[in-house]
């Protein structure tokens, strides 16, 4: 007799194994992967290495003793794989992340190096003896030893203030190294010396989560090419240049510099000859797409995809005869694997998503690890013109156990008579002869997109899976529509936004399954701003309620967060010069209007959209007497990343809604929005 299936819960989600990185060997017969399992009880993850064969057969667990263990690449010669971690080894306990390397055919791995700042990434240089890595470093101590040093000074100080004078001094959830900058190292792997390639120069990589693909080594190992902001005042919406370090003479070129363009995810060319990298104007528009572009020696560079219309993804990554290049772009709500020609300027569909979160390619081989609406990432391989083939089972007998929800992909007219992309999630067993709840998941960015993936965070089946219909917009402004329709809502956040999903909630109406009496509208980061700008401008009764994660809730004050300099340019004017333009765009100025019951969302540890937005908007209800409520995390940053964290943020989530479902939803006499 077979199984009952049951729906999925939040328990089940945590048990779900997450493939992280994946890496090719250079003959492209392995590939290993990062494997990441949960405990409930114990609220953390271990993360571990995996040998996958690309024939086909079991995976191996490959390290066992760390906690942490990521970034997994094979050496050129395929007899070690290095890999970044905190272990306890010899007795001695990692205080940073440190490199380590494994044998592909087990046995214990081994410490490599012994540098105090930690390790942040890093590339293997192809001659196999030494390794590249990225370490924040302390710019006036010299060696090793003198890091070592200050790494303990800094460490044993008594003081706790964070004293800055820089323009760009956090990121994401954690102020930058304080007085320090990310300089490029070399790791001889037989002596343990290191090297620091910046030490005397002004040369720093970009700040905010400096990883390998800011910098590539030549095929030859002499040279290395990376990518640095060349003005003095460091700012996250710079324009990058590239540079080349030879290694030899240590003289360093300005390899490509535009003041008008920014540069990075250099690559270089199998015969080392030519140079890909991704593009933008921003001198054009802070909205231009990354797009591929090409240094030949001699040769002026060249963007190559202009005439193709999709932001292209890093990492870059050459075929085996140089004659193209293969990335991921994203395409109408799903991320796709291309392979883009040189010379016929064109791109070829390599792996249809879903939702492309990683790959890798050697000789012949291309290996992607990628989710989709109804199944977490999988690790698929594919040779020349071969059908992809799955190499793991990691969760299938987990995923055996469970009834998911079918999804729709359609399109509706949104603003400007525009077509719009919505995704519905239906619950499992869904009869349209019945009647099911509402739920919109409005996504974050502006410019990202709902996409074709299993969201662990917000995951459309585990919200279906307790009986809504979710309702996904793709809204203007949205990534993977074509460049138009992202740049449209520039100078004008909420406008057309709000047309589409209230475009898509009367086409939800409209079918004969929808509950109008009880309607839902739930968003995090820009869909928080949606659901507080939806409280000031849609006549209240429309939604029963709303949910506000992480949410944007005034312009003026976003200015404490870590991206500031970007806001005149997304809003149109700084909020000095002209405060009508950013108070026009601005939910708490619309504060008047707001009536509709909302679940307040935050971490302390959010620098993107600071707590102090969700403390104002869930302060500003209850002081207009809107019901309200609070969920407060001290320790989580912009997600919810700890999993008994996270499943009481699930658990306030649905009992905030059943708690409203009793409230009539006027729907039929509050068709539209309306300006209040």
């Amino acid at each position: 007799m077979a199984q009952k299936k049951k729906h999925l819960t939040v328990d089940d989600l945590w048990k779900i194994e997450r493939v992280g990185n994946v890496a090719l060997a250079p003959d492209g017969s392995l590939a290993v992967c990062s494997v990441t399992r949960f405990a409930m009880d114990e609220n953390k993850g271990v993360s571990s290495l995996w040998l996958l064969s690309t024939f086909g057969g079991k995976a191996r667990r490959l390290t066992h003793c760390g906690e942490k263990d990521g970034q997994p690449a094979w050496s050129p010669q395929a007899d070690r794989i290095a890999f970044v971690a905190k272990r306890e080894q010899e007795g001695r306990k990692d205080d940073t992340p440190q490199l380590y390397v494994i044998a592909p055919d087990g046995g214990e791995a081994r410490r490599v190096s012994d540098f105090a700042p930690g390790i942040e990434a890093f590339k293997w240089f192809p001659d196999g003896k030494r390794i590249a890595f990225i370490a924040w470093v302390w710019p006036d101590a010299k060696g090793s030893k003198a890091q070592a040093k200050r790494h303990k000074e800094f460490k044993d100080r008594k003081e706790t203030a964070y004293v800055t004078d820089q323009a760009q001094y956090r990121h994401w959830d954690r102020n930058l190294p304080m007085g320090r900058v990310a300089h490029l190292h070399v790791l001889q792997l037989a002596s343990g010396r290191v090297e620091d390639l910046f030490e005397g120069r002004d040369f720093e990589l970009p700040r905010a989560d400096p990883d390998a693909n800011m910098f590539d080594i030549s095929p030859d190992g002499r040279r290395i090419v990376f990518s640095f902001d060349p003005q003095k005042e460091k700012q996250p919406d710079h324009c990058k240049a590239l540079a080349e370090l030879d290694l030899r003479s240590g003289k360093t070129q300005l390899r490509v510099i535009d003041k008008a363009w920014d540069f990075e995810a250099p690559r270089y060319s199998p015969d080392g000859a030519q140079l890909a990298f991704i593009a933008s104007h921003q001198g054009k528009k802070h909205t231009m797409p990354p797009q591929l572009a090409l240094h030949g020696a001699g040769r002026p560079w060249q963007v190559l995809s202009d005439a193709w219309d999709h932001p292209v993804n890093a990492p870059l990554r050459w075929a085996a005869d140089g004659e193209s290049l293969v990335f991921s772009a994203e395409d109408r709500a799903r991320c796709n694997l291309y392979r883009f020609g040189i010379a016929s300027r064109a791109a070829e569909l390599v792996v249809q998503g879903g939702w492309v979160q990683g790959f890798d390619v050697a000789a012949d081989v291309v290996v992607v690890a990628a989710d989709a609406m109804d199944h977490p990432v999988r690790v698929h391989v594919q040779r020349a013109s071969d059908t992809a083939q799955r190499i793991e089972t990691f969760n299938d007998e987990l995923l055996a156990t469970l009834r998911l929800g079918q999804h729709d992909d359609l399109t509706f007219k949104g603003a400007q008579g525009d077509a719009v992309q919505m995704w519905l999630v239906y619950p499992p067993g869904f009869d349209r002869k019945k009647k099911y709840p509402l739920l919109h998941a409005i996504h974050g960015g502006p410019h990202a997109a709902s996409g074709d993936t299993f969201h662990y965070r917000w995951n459309n089946q585990l919200f279906a899976a307790q009986g809504y219909v979710v309702a996904c917009v793709n809204y203007h402004g949205s990534t993977g529509f074509g460049y138009a329709f992202l740049d449209s809502i520039t100078h004008r956040f909420g406008e057309l936004e709000l047309q589409d999903v209230e475009a898509g909630t009367d086409w939800l109406l409209r079918q004969p399954w929808a509950d109008r009496k009880r309607v839902y509208a739930t968003g995090g980061s820009y869909g928080g701003y949606m659901v507080a700008w939806m409280n000031g401008h849609v006549k209240p009764g429309r939604y029963n309620a709303y949910v506000c994660h992480a949410g944007c809730f005034d312009w003026n004050a976003m200015y404490a967060d870590d991206a500031y300099t970007w806001f005149a340019k997304e809003l149109g004017a700084w909020y000095w010069d002209d405060p009508a333009m950013v108070l026009s765009q601005s939910p708490h100025a619309f504060a008047q209007g707001m009536q509709t019951p909302t679940l307040v969302i935050h971490g302390a540890l959010d620098y993107r959209v600071p707590d102090a937005q969700g403390l104002a908007y869930y302060n500003t209800l209850k002081a207009r007497g809107v019901g309200a409520r609070l969920v407060w995390f001290p320790d989580e940053n912009h997600w919810i990343l700890k999993p008994r964290n996270s499943k009481l943020w699930y658990g306030e989530f649905f009992d905030w809604l059943k708690t409203h479902a009793s409230v009539r939803n006027p729907a039929r006499r509050a068709r539209r929005a309306a300006p209040q």
